[in-house]
């Protein structure tokens, strides 16, 4: 037996594979049940089992690779829904003990026939006859649209045709002249496997396994002679054309539980789903009330005389065409004309296709028509255009590929010339229609319209305003109209319907509002796009989950996941069943997805060039697939996704899986560079054939380079489903290694998109830890720990992540590495800062610089969440900034920017913007600051990354404050406080609410800004976050002297000073404690600004010779950023001491 993992071979009576661990399970090549590894036959089919090695996965037969997907090589058969027709012979038992054997003989033989008349009449295939009983099905060989209304159709002419049934009986046997024969019949509609089981003289082709054949024969044997009943899942699908009588519930025979059966009595009279629409089923518009209202405001300037253009754009199935019924309805009280075409998809490069078309609409060209007589109508249409006929005839049967009289000589012009006149005619004759009535021209379809098309209604559309016109394009967001805007010209979008329209289409569809689950997954599944809302809500009511309150729908039970409606099996499995052989072509295709190439398919394809075009082309011209492009560069898409899976799940379990082994083995043989670019098209392939070594393999490689391009959701999507593989197998140490590795790449994007500090991103690393403590020594304890370190720090908890990042360093030079010792750097230094070690930052990120090399480190941003020169460049731009370097700190910050920019990682991007315009605030440039803080806040709302979203905002709402925006600024203020502690993010909420505090104190509420200060500085104490404490103590005395001087200006009292409390010696405290914090901390310019503020203080109280020796010596030390705010205060206010 071959390992479906990683195809090392074991023993038959294997149970586990000894490389990887997996499980060794054999299957039945024909209808999947999991067999007994001595089985020499189905238990489920009777197959004949040739030996162990024939598996779910396809490892049997080791010649399956590419071009060998031949039907030899597969498992016949295939999944489809089917309606079964059981009739029997009522009475026979006792009436074959009163006939001699010949007569009842005759007797079946007459009933033989009558059946046989009346399946044939509706197309069914009688699959056997057993005894008294007729076994009939309606949906296999060819299945229909409508196999249910067949069916029962059938089963009514039976009893209509039971006269001649006895006549022919009775005519036969005269016995039977007083013993009139009665039948009984059942229906059932259901899933069936549909394939050649047996072996030798046994085989049976086309043999159904399944549970819908015995249930139909159950339900005859519930109903009275000359009945018809059929089950609850038949009904469903017929609802509307039958006379029904509900019989309630029975136990049947073998089914677990009771069933709900109905007599069909006769026929109602509606026969299609036109009847039931006009019968009031259609549904409501819904969520379009807009468009309709600007298209009815076209109308009226049309009926003034005044042409107008409506262009539509939507995505398919949004309703373009829904919305153009509800004009046509709306128009239908006034007098107009309603033309209307579509363009094709597969007639793009089709000179003036959708013209033709309809002017063969427009004229009544028939199939049967002669030449003659298209000729005599074309002459007639010309005729009343206004046309003269010898001139205009020529240009007309060109574009209509009609042969031209000979009475008529042809017009001598260039083709040039030709098509030009052609042109210029179309559009007299479209204008020539309005001047009796007002006309509407619909082009529908736009995104696949021909050049020639384009030129014509472009001239249509420079002429429209004088005429009484107007004309409706439609087209997809891919197609980008050529006319420049006029005052004739107006827009519409089609938009997905919003959660609110999507639950109010269901709620329409359904009558009264659904459970939650129910509509929470229709959501989901039908993305807002009203075609698959509409079919997904009938197709949950006919599902049996929900039971009617009355006024509202509950779910019985849970609800599983939303698959194909029921009433559209048949449908799309009689659009498959047409095609004939092109079929297979159309299933194959859909395992390739809802998009392939001809490069793909052909490798993989049976058939010969010659044979797979002709079966492309039919897919084509059957609409069921889109083609772009010739082959063999030609892609095709299926039409809608309810068509692909229909071809791709009517295929049978083994042979689904041995498809997708061999396309992810031709990806892997012939398309490298597919295999590149889209790693994760071979990690679902080997997924879903069952092959988890290299499933879980492509779905890491995924993730890595969704890592890379900074796609984080997707990595982590791509991840996640790794690891969801390999916990499926069985614990092992590779088990293990494997988890831990994953887990590790998982928490990178996880901490850009969740915040570093989520706990998403902590549980990733905890787990990845405990692994390498079950591991024992494992090279991966130093990201899972750097990891950890990114983890704690983030969270404020700087402690703990000092004590990392020491283990971090003594990790790396335990091991002389150098490329762990720039991870360890950076981490150091960056610690450092955070706690006020300015220096200590300073060295340490400068030693990471040092150690960095573009081509050797820029990818570690894989493993440990950034580019390690632009994070180390940033923390060393801030540490320059506070020991007294402005000019430096933004020339590193500049380098930071282009680092991020080389390396093309968004995070480490998002991260430098951010931090320069951090840069720029401590600069005081406000200007700056909000250009750097918008890059931000635009690079992580595209991206997803919470963290320097929220840094980015609160930059910006100080840019706008210090503009005295304060009106913009509060809002952004709230939506930063918000962003970042929705990310957990607690590392620089110091900063974050000194920042508010002086949004606050610009806005004139002072009142708020004390318990700020006062919750940063707890927050400081708390966390050891001292590198902007000095700035808080500053901020703190500014606030308070701030604020008592508002507050006596406002008082009433004469002398207001001496009735409220002056807080300056209070104020001259909080700047002594910044002073000294500052110098402590050798952060120059804390200690500048500091100085400043008490200098200021002491001036205004008359210590101006304190005040200078105070100022003056720090002031002295700078020997750049004389530019800066501080600097030019500091030397005004030392030039008023001189």
């Amino acid at each position: 037996m071959q390992c479906p993992q990683c195809q090392a071979e074991h023993a038959a009576d294997a149970r586990f594979c000894e490389a990887c661990g997996g499980a060794l399970t054999a299957m039945c090549p024909s209808c999947g049940r999991e067999l007994n590894p001595q089985a020499r036959f189905c238990s489920g089919c009777g197959a004949q089992v040739v030996g162990s090695g024939q598996t779910a996965v396809g490892s049997s037969d080791p010649n399956l690779t590419t071009n060998n997907l031949t039907t030899s090589n597969l498992p016949s058969g295939e999944r489809r829904q089917l309606t079964v027709l059981f009739c029997d012979l009522v009475g026979s038992t006792e009436l074959s003990a009163r006939l001699d054997p010949e007569e009842m003989g005759e007797v079946v033989r007459a009933y033989y026939e009558m059946v046989d008349e009346v399946v044939r009449r509706l197309d069914g295939h009688i699959a056997k006859y057993l005894g008294d009983g007729v076994l009939v099905y309606f949906g296999y060989p060819q299945a229909h649209e409508d196999d249910p209304v067949r069916a029962i159709t059938a089963a009514l002419g039976m009893l209509v045709d039971l006269p001649l049934l006895n006549a022919r009986a009775q005519e036969r046997v005269p016995q039977m002249r007083d013993r009139p024969l009665a039948v009984r019949v059942g229906v059932h509609t259901g899933l069936v496997v549909v394939s050649d089981f047996g072996a030798g003289s046994s085989r049976e082709e086309g043999a159904i396994v399944g549970d819908t054949p015995n249930l139909a024969a159950r339900l005859q044997g519930v109903a009275a002679p000359n009945t018809v009943v059929i089950s609850d899942a038949t009904r469903r699908l017929v609802t509307g054309v039958f006379v029904l009588e509900d019989l309630g519930r029975h136990e049947l025979k073998g089914v677990s539980e009771p069933m709900q059966l109905f007599r069909a009595v006769r026929t109602s009279g509606m026969r299609s789903r036109l009847d039931l629409a006009n019968a009031g089923t259609l549904t409501p518009l819904v969520g379009r009330q807009q468009q309709v209202g600007l298209l009815l405001d076209l109308w009226e300037h049309v009926q003034d005389g005044r042409g107008q253009v409506a262009l539509i754009s939507g995505d398919a199935g949004m309703g373009k065409s829904r919305l153009l019924q509800v004009l046509r309805e709306r128009l239908a009280e006034h007098a107009h004309s309603w033309l209307e075409c579509r363009c094709s998809p597969y007639h793009e490069n089709s000179a003036l296709y959708p013209v033709v078309e309809l002017l063969e609409q427009g004229l009544l060209f028939a199939p049967e028509h002669s030449v003659a007589d298209k000729i005599a109508r074309l002459e007639a249409g010309l005729h009343y255009g206004g046309f003269s006929v010898p001139e205009a005839l020529p240009l007309f049967t060109s574009l209509l590929s009609l042969p031209l009289p000979e009475s008529v000589p042809p017009l001598v012009l260039s083709p040039e010339a030709l098509r030009r006149k052609t042109l210029e005619a179309l559009v007299t004759w479209f204008f020539a229609l309005s001047t009796a009535q007002p006309i509407v021209l619909v082009v529908e379809d736009l995104h696949w319209v021909d050049p020639s098309t384009v030129e014509l209604l472009s001239m249509l559309v420079e002429q429209v305003p004088t005429v009484a016109a107007l004309l409706v394009f439609t087209f997809r967001p891919n197609f980008h109209p050529p006319w420049a805007p006029r005052s004739h010209l107006s827009q519409l979008t089609v938009p997905r319907l919003t959660r609110t329209q999507s639950i109010s289409m269901a709620t329409s569809v359904a009558g009264k509002p659904l459970p939650k689950a129910v509509t929470e997954q229709l959501v989901a599944k039908t993305d807002g796009v009203p075609l698959f809302v509409e079919e997904l809500t009938k197709m949950v009511l006919e599902s049996g989950q929900l039971e009617d309150r009355g006024e509202r729908f509950e779910l019985r039970g849970s609800l599983p996941a939303l698959a194909i409606p029921s009433t559209l099996q048949d449908s799309l499995m009689a659009r498959l069943d047409r095609l004939g052989p092109s079929k297979e072509v159309a299933q194959l295709g859909a395992t390739l997805g809802r998009e392939f190439t001809y490069e793909l398919l052909a490798a993989l394809s049976p058939l010969g060039q010659e044979s797979l075009d002709q079966a492309l082309t039919e897919l084509v011209h059957a609409e069921l697939l889109y083609q772009r492009g010739s082959p063999p560069h030609a892609t095709y898409t299926f039409k809608n996704t309810l068509i692909q899976e229909a071809a791709y799940y009517s295929l049978l379990r083994t042979k689904r899986l041995q498809y997708h082994r061999g396309v992810a083995k031709a990806l892997e043989e012939r398309f490298p560079e597919t295999v590149a670019a889209q790693p994760e098209l071979l990690a679902y392939h080997y997924g879903e054939a069952g092959i988890a070594a290299s499933a879980i393999e492509y779905w890491r490689r995924a993730g890595e380079r969704a890592t890379l391009r900074s796609a984080n959701l997707e990595a982590i999507n791509h991840f996640q489903r790794a690891l969801q593989i390999t916990l499926e197998m069985p614990e092992s140490p590779g088990r293990a290694q494997r988890e831990l590795e994953l887990q590790l790449a998982l928490g990178v994007p996880q901490q850009a998109v969740k915040g570093i500090s989520s706990p998403e991103a902590g549980a990733t690393y905890a787990r990845a830890r405990e692994l390498c403590e079950s591991l024992g020594e494992t090279p991966h304890i130093f990201p899972v720990l750097h990891g950890l370190w990114r983890f704690y720090l983030v969270r404020g908890d700087l402690r703990t992540a000092k004590q990392m990042a020491g283990s971090l360093s003594q990790l790396a030079d335990a091991v002389h590495d150098r490329d762990l010792q720039l991870q360890a750097a950076w981490a150091e230094g960056g610690t450092a800062l955070w706690m006020g070690e300015f220096t200590t930052a300073r060295s340490r990120c400068e030693h990471a610089i040092s150690l960095y090399d573009f081509d050797r480190h820029s990818p570690s941003a894989l493993t440990y969440g950034s580019d390690p020169e632009t994070t180390a460049r940033c923390y060393l731009a801030m540490a320059l900034w506070f020991v007294g370097y402005p000019d430096q700190a933004v020339a590193q910050i500049n380098d930071a920017v282009a680092s991020a920019r080389r390396s093309a990682h968004q995070f480490s991007l998002a991260w430098a913007t951010a931090i320069a315009a951090g840069i720029h605030q401590f600069r005081r440039d406000h200007e700056l600051a909000g250009t750097w803080a918008g890059d931000a806040v635009a690079l992580s709302t595209e991206q997803g990354f919470p963290v320097w979203l929220g840094v980015g905002l609160v930059l910006r709402a100080w840019s706008l404050a210090a503009r005295a925006d304060t009106v913009g600024a509060l809002p952004l203020l709230e939506q930063s406080t918000s962003t970042l502690a929705s990310a957990g993010q607690e590392l620089g909420t110091t900063w974050v609410l000194a920042l508010a505090s002086e949004i606050h104190t610009s806005a004139g509420q002072t009142a708020q800004v004390l318990p700020l200060l006062t919750g940063a500085l707890a927050l400081a104490e708390k966390n050891s976050e001292r590198w902007y404490e000095a700035e808080l103590y500053r901020l703190q005395g500014e606030i308070l002297i701030a604020d008592w001087r508002l507050r006596s200006a406002d008082s009433p009292s004469a002398n207001p000073q001496s009735e409220i409390r002056d807080p300056r010696s209070e104020a001259e405290a909080c700047f002594h404690r910044a002073l000294d914090l500052a110098r402590r901390q050798e952060a120059k310019s804390l200690e500048l600004r500091a100085a400043t503020s008490l200098a200021r203080l002491w001036r205004n109280r008359g210590k101006r010779a304190e005040a200078r020796d105070l100022l003056a010596p720090i002031y002295a030390w700078f020997t750049e950023g004389f530019d800066t705010r501080d600097l030019i205060e500091a030397k005004t206010l030392l030039d008023q001491f001189s």
